[in-house]
């Protein structure tokens, strides 16, 4: 070693082997590691400072899920959902996907959501909803979803989220036989009001508005609409701009009803050959049609668009082959449980029960996890529901 170049040379000590390189993958580790290992702890002075109207701004913008446990840090939190202000940030934020409120067979009176976002089943405990009869989801609208029991008598109407509820007064007019039903919203929110209608096959209907918190017979179903109207029971209504569509039979088609002007329409529009279980669906105000499509052996699930100009039904999209093969020689049936914009399906057999969803803008279809017994591995079989807006804002 030259003389006057040693001191640029570091020697090893004989007990340490030289470094070796590492990979990409485990210095990466190396730093989320580290990073994990260091609790930074939030200055009390400054945080304590932090402006009031941020602080909803924030929470605002957190996802739908985290509600269930903010609401529970302390009571300033929880009486966010009265805050008119915290109401004004929660209207701001962008409407996110539909979340699913079903009933299950296993217990009929309670009810299990379902969040698409994270893929997970959440059981509330809505404790004002009747213990002692069957009530069934039927329809929805800003975040909250109406109920009726089983004898189509008595109307609820329920945030699943933060458990607002209220029993709507009795309907002035008597009737027995099985109704369809129909929400729309008076505006943008809640806060402005919203009405329900129910009809009967023989043409008998009733409006509710919430603001005058009373029922309203506005007239009587015009003569060009054919009676009886064989309402297809199995279809959800759907709500575009103000007004409410029904899918019925002979002749087979849609009706309408305008919540604002009182006017009911009826287009006649042929079903595509070969068709059951078929339900209505709406997006991006677009009306849309699910349904089996079987032939021979072969059951297929599929997607129609109606087509404004020449009312007629136009296939857009079906469900994987893959997925179709399951079904093959078997007596399936389907059951709609939302339709707004995102669908979720119910598709069973005496071998099989699935559930799947199905984007209506991105077509994209997805197996849903199974809904378990809270605490529990039993898998529960879902019997209906209704596709919501997850609103925490909104009030019965």
């Amino acid at each position: 070693m030259a003389a006057g170049k040693s001191g640029s040379f570091k020697l090893l000590e004989p007990s340490i082997p030289p470094p070796s390189k590492k990979s990409r993958k485990e210095q990466n580790r190396g730093k989320l590691l580290g990073n994990t290992g260091t609790t930074e702890i939030m200055e009390q002075g400054i945080w304590k400072e932090f402006p009031e109207d941020l602080i909803e701004a924030v929470i605002a913008r957190l996802p739908i899920d985290t509600f269930f446990r903010f609401r529970t840090v302390c009571r300033k939190w929880n009486s966010l959902l009265d805050s008119q202000s915290f109401s004004q940030h929660c209207n701001q934020v962008p409407q996110a996907n539909p979340w699913f409120y079903t009933i299950t067979h296993e217990n009929v009176n309670s009810g299990a959501m379902y969040d698409p976002s994270l893929k997970k089943w959440h059981h509330p405990s809505i404790s004002s909803l009747p213990t002692k009869m069957i009530v069934l989801p039927v329809a929805s609208a800003g975040g909250l979803v109406c109920f009726i029991d089983i004898g189509h008598r008595n109307f609820y109407v329920c945030n699943p989220l933060t458990r607002s509820f209220k029993e709507l007064p009795a309907r002035s007019v008597k009737v027995w036989s099985r109704i369809a039903v129909g929400m729309t919203l008076n505006g943008n929110a809640t806060s402005e009001g919203y009405r329900i209608l129910w009809v009967c096959c023989d043409g008998e209907y009733e409006v509710y508005d919430s603001v005058k918190n009373s029922w309203t017979r506005p007239g009587s179903m015009p003569s060009n609409i054919k009676l009886p109207l064989s309402l297809n029971f199995r279809s959800q209504a759907v709500s575009i701009d103000g007004t409410v569509y029904f899918m019925r039979s002979d002749p087979e088609g849609i009706v309408s009803y305008d919540m604002i002007s009182g006017v009911w329409k009826q287009f006649i529009i042929p079903a595509p050959f070969h068709l059951s279980d078929h339900t209505l669906a709406e997006c991006d105000g677009q009306i849309m049609l699910v349904g089996l499509l079987t032939k021979n052996a072969a059951t297929c699930v599929c997607i129609w668009e109606l087509q404004k100009m020449t009312l007629l039904w136009k296939e857009v999209d079906r469900m994987p082959n893959i997925w179709c093969l399951e079904f093959y020689g078997k007596h399936v049936r389907m059951t709609c449980l939302g339709n707004k914009g995102l669908l979720m399906l119910s598709l069973r057999s005496r071998q099989m029960n699935r559930l799947v969803t199905y984007n209506v803008k991105s077509r994209e279809w997805l197996k849903v996890p199974g809904c378990l017994v809270p605490r529990g591995k039993k898998r529960q079989w879902i019997a209906c529901g209704t596709a919501f807006h997850p609103c925490l804002t909104a009030t019965a």
